[in-house]
């Protein structure tokens, strides 16, 4: 294989693959919460308390499927609480946490709103 093999044209513009750009402030709004759910054992808790019968889950519903403390448990629940993705009520001794859908409407329309091609790209 020779050099000229690996001549590439500058006029060739390859299609956007983004129909649109974040904004800055999209981009500022979302990062908490892409940050938020990057982590595997968080992203494991949110998947355990959006998939629990009805809806919510108690920290006693979920901790048995992950291996960590009951502090690093509650410190990853925290995380996904100040992202706005869980909300939580105290029962008695015990917290429920249930997934707050309308904060996943953001990501799914960035993520979608990412993969479509633009209009004006082939």
């Amino acid at each position: 294989m020779s050099n000229q093999d690996h001549i590439v044209d500058v006029n060739v513009r390859c299609s956007p693959l983004v129909g649109e750009p974040l904004t800055p402030v999209e981009a500022r709004d979302l990062a908490p919460v892409f940050k938020a759910l990057a982590d595997p054992v968080r992203l494991q808790l949110f998947s355990l308390i959006g998939s629990h019968a009805g809806g919510e889950a108690c920290v006693c519903d979920i901790s048995p499927a992950v291996d960590v403390s009951q502090p690093t448990i509650s410190h990853h629940l925290k995380v996904l609480r100040d992202a706005g993705l869980l909300v939580s009520e105290r029962r008695g001794t015990w917290v429920y946490y249930r997934v707050v859908t309308t904060a996943l409407q953001p990501l799914a329309e960035c993520l979608q709103r990412q993969t479509q091609p633009s209009a004006t790209g082939a």
